[in-house]
């Protein structure tokens, strides 16, 4: 007997075979009369592709033609989340509570929807419903303790959240890296790193964790024990890019550009689009002298910076960038930086800014249309890892808003989802960009662990309110930090070719 076309999709999804899952689920979803089924399939295909908006459609198709469904309400709910749509993925959520929906994943959803509408209260209250049901759902637990944190800064009682998901079985692994996530975000990196070296040792087959406790051991200067756990991580797993990556960047801290060289071309001919490894095979470049570098850090060529215009409707830039900053203020609800990400001594806003409804906000993405699509001509055709994923179209991917406190500042990244990055300045720290250091400034080829020779910035970018900065998501960039009493706005988004 043949398979059903939508078990084998979800068999498809389950193996990572998205495409042709859709072209099973195609058909099937587009059919005068779809099942339910084949509609959800449809949507978590799209999803999976990035193609939330499109995966909305059939999301809403199904809660018009199985209305009294549940599920079909839950799964509207969840994309409209992902779209950054909270209250109308609220409204949705409690349109299926009233259908009978109670399970912990609904909770789940309710509680990111009231997040993103700024009702914290509510959705706290949110998670520990889906906590009482899933007591040991370690993402869950995970996302409700960072929700503690950006809120109050109390490492204890996120600490306190994932102890109560470990008792109750969640699984180990996980919870000991987000809790090492939250002592180094709470600037107990030694702790942090203690945690997961005990980890590691007592569960040496769970390569997350070795890599995480290399990682760790990298950042406080601990090279023996950095290159003793990459080498145990790729011993279990040699043709891992992630971590064929760590041991690129052990190489590089030890000095041994030609071998980081080389295997960051073995995990490149494994996974050819792996941002990580374009990011680290260019450091090994630069410290080889190879001409690599400079065809991945054409400063001139894939790196520029715009000046926006004043959208319709306000008379000039000046006018529009207040109206931009006081919408974002109301944005930034939380208290401190999330555990995760690599601002310090701030805030960022968590659900995506391309689903607000703020007339401000909408028009900002109006307003970066024209200079995207000028930086895409600009760049043109090519063989290189940036330029040979150009169609001349683009769709954002995500987008959210930082704003940074006095001595704030981005640690030296790259965006693995992205194809083109970007930094908007809607309010800067005027004072400190004046300084010899260039406080506040944006840099650009800096690597965020040590190298055997340095490698510092050498490529910097003045910030300006309504100044947008664009450039290749794999190259490592942050910002200088700054000490005056000031603030620093910023709007960042990712650009994938569409």
């Amino acid at each position: 007997m043949s398979q059903d076309p939508v078990d084998r999709a979800k068999a498809l999804l389950d193996e990572g075979r998205i495409e042709e899952a859709l072209a099973l689920t195609t058909p099937l979803a587009e059919h005068p009369e779809p099942s339910h089924r084949a509609l959800a399939v449809q949507s978590t295909a799209l999803k999976a592709l990035g193609r939330r908006e499109e995966a909305l459609v059939f999301d809403t198709r199904a809660t018009s033609r199985y209305p009294s469904s549940g599920v079909a309400w839950h799964n509207l709910a969840a994309t409209l989340g992902d779209l950054g749509h909270g209250a109308q993925a609220v409204a949705a959520m409690e349109h299926g509570f009233r259908l009978g929906l109670d399970g912990a994943l609904s909770w789940g959803v309710m509680a990111r929807a009231k997040s993103a509408v700024g009702d914290l209260d509510g959705a706290e209250n949110a998670y520990r419903e889906a906590l009482r049901r899933a007591p040991n759902r370690v993402e869950t637990a995970a996302e409700y303790a960072n929700l503690v944190w950006m809120r109050r800064g109390d490492l204890a009682e996120a600490e306190m959240i994932l102890d109560r998901c470990a008792h109750a079985g969640g699984l180990p692994a996980p919870l000991l890296l987000t809790k090492a996530r939250f002592l180094e975000a709470a600037g107990q990196a030694e702790k942090g790193a203690a945690l997961l070296a005990m980890a590691a040792d007592r569960m040496p087959d769970e390569v997350a964790l070795l890599m995480a406790a290399g990682q760790a051991a990298l950042e406080l200067g601990r090279l023996d024990d950095a290159e003793r756990l990459a080498a145990r991580a790729e011993a279990r797993l040699p043709d891992q890019p992630g971590v064929l990556s760590q041991a690129v960047i052990v190489h590089l801290a030890r000095g041994r550009a030609d071998l980081a060289l080389a295997k960051a071309r073995r995990g490149l001919e494994l996974d050819p689009g792996n941002q990580s490894l374009w990011g680290w095979a260019a450091s090994a470049a630069r410290a080889l002298g190879d001409p690599l570098y400079r065809e991945l850090y054409d400063y001139d060529a894939m790196v520029g910076a715009y000046e926006i215009s004043a959208p319709a409707g306000w008379a000039d830039l000046p006018s529009y960038l207040a109206d931009l900053a006081a919408a974002l203020n109301r944005l930034h609800i939380y208290d401190t930086h999330p555990s995760s990400q690599s601002l310090r001594h701030g805030s960022q806003t968590t659900y995506r800014l391309t689903g607000s409804d703020n007339p401000a906000i909408q028009a900002f993405f109006k307003a970066i249309d024209a200079p995207i699509r000028e930086h895409i001509a600009r760049l043109g055709a090519g063989t290189d890892p940036l330029r040979s994923r150009s169609t001349g179209n683009y769709r954002i991917e995500g987008a959210w808003s930082v704003r940074l406190k006095p001595s704030g500042f981005h640690k030296d990244h790259f965006h693995p989802e992205g194809w083109l990055s970007s930094a908007f300045y809607v309010e800067t720290p005027d004072s400190a960009l004046d300084s010899a250091e260039k406080q506040g400034w944006i840099r650009f080829g800096q690597p965020p662990f040590v190298t055997d020779p340095p490698q510092p910035a050498d490529h910097f970018i003045r910030p300006k309110p309504g100044r947008l900065v664009l450039f290749p998501s794999y190259m490592w960039h942050g910002t200088v930090p700054f000490t005056t009493d000031e603030r620093r706005m910023t709007i960042a988004f990712d650009a994938v070719p569409a």
